[in-house]
């Protein structure tokens, strides 16, 4: 079929990679506008881009997709149908319905659980044991519209969300291959969400990368591996004039009388902190300006003694 694509980040660029491969015919790539990233803060094409001009594909990077240019764009190239990964911008209607077979998401998660921006880092900061990837008709509700196919994996116990993702990248490229050749056989019927068990996986805000001491262990140890390695988790060490980052910690069973972000145990290679139901050990840090580094290691050039504080969230 001739297709749009549309994407930005690294999940959708292996989407992309998929789909050339398939041979099906891409006559349009969209992806957001470059970047400044690194310490030069110089100018970076997304993933996307980077893959579509490698594969000598047009690439368009409009700010919004309700100009005329950008409708003008779209309805040219006579689509038979746009796939949407993890693009970034709102397609209003008549994008929606531009292409003959309208526009097919890959959503990283069972919907309707976790519609919204941060479908990975939400299913295992909850605790979820599955999730997986949801091939979507588009509407204009947010992650809404009839689903098309679906498929579960299980979250391993340990996982992060860069390994989740990486996982459900090769997922999701499987899954749209598998799905848009279903699609031209007229094979693939829609099945419109259930009302029952929605949940919204909210953007991710600067405020949470904080740990708040005061709630479980284990729900903190969650929310560690789900922002590894993204936004990442702060805690604000009292006296240490700075915070230094968490990258792996684990909920320990031992019985703490101690105020939430206590040390109470430190030394021998281990550092546990006190929350607000039961003690966290934390495995990996990383102090300003160093590396990450496991708890033995990290403790023997940045020694933490039992008592010491962290700091709790003071919002």
């Amino acid at each position: 079929m001739r297709l749009i694509f549309a994407g930005t980040p690294v999940f959708a660029e292996r989407a992309l990679a998929a789909l050339i491969e398939a041979g099906q015919e891409i006559v349009l790539v969209l992806t957001r506008a470059d970047r400044p990233a690194g310490r030069g803060q110089q100018l970076q094409a997304s993933p996307v881009k980077q893959l579509a001009l490698a594969r000598g594909l047009p690439v368009f990077q409009p700010r919004s997709l309700r100009d005329a240019e950008a409708r003008e764009r779209i309805a040219a190239a006579g689509a038979d149908a746009m796939v949407v990964a993890a693009y970034g911008l709102i397609l209003p209607p008549d994008v929606l319905d531009a292409p003959r077979l309208g526009c097919i998401n890959i959503h990283a998660s069972l919907l309707p659980r976790w519609r919204g921006a941060a479908p990975i880092q939400r299913a295992i900061e909850a605790g979820d044991r599955e999730t997986g990837i949801t091939i979507m008709q588009m509407d204009e509700g947010l992650d809404t519209g009839p689903m098309l196919l679906a498929r579960a994996i299980p979250i391993g116990p340990g996982e992060t969300g860069g390994g989740l993702h990486d996982r459900l990248a090769e997922l999701g490229a499987d899954l749209i291959v598998e799905a848009l050749g279903a699609l031209e056989r007229g094979a693939l019927p829609s099945v419109p969400q259930p009302a029952e068990g929605a949940t919204y996986a909210a953007k991710i805000e600067k405020t949470e990368t904080e740990i708040d001491w005061r709630r479980p262990a284990a729900s903190l140890a969650d929310r560690v591996r789900a922002f590894d390695p993204f936004p990442g988790t702060l805690a604000r060490l009292e006296g240490a004039g700075g915070s230094l980052k968490l990258w792996s910690a684990q909920a320990v069973g031992r019985s703490v009388e101690a105020a939430p972000g206590t040390v109470i145990g430190a030394g021998d290679g281990e550092l546990v902190v006190a929350c607000g139901d039961g003690a966290l050990s934390l495995l990996e840090l990383q102090k300003p300006g160093g590396r990450r580094l496991p708890v033995r290691d990290f403790l023997r050039g940045f020694p933490i003694a039992p008592g010491a504080r962290f700091g709790v969230p003071t919002t």
